[in-house]
């Protein structure tokens, strides 16, 4: 079963997630009735879900050079 494309995929939706989350935190994107807004909170918050988001692309990507060999 090829892993590697899914891993990449959920990656780049996890980071993405993450950027809006910081950005939500910062008062720059989102409503203004929203939990996250204004939130220093969730600007960490954010940053942490980005960096997951940045090991799972690479793990996918790595996986998938792996395979090629």
């Amino acid at each position: 079963m090829i892993i590697s494309i899914p891993l990449i995929v959920i990656g780049i939706i996890v980071g993405i997630l993450g950027v809006i989350f910081h950005l939500q935190g910062q008062s720059i994107v989102g409503p203004k009735s929203s939990f996250m807004y204004s939130n220093p909170d969730w600007i960490t918050y954010g940053i942490q879900i980005t960096i997951a988001g940045i090991i799972i692309t690479i793990s996918g990507i790595i996986l998938k050079v792996i395979r090629r060999y």
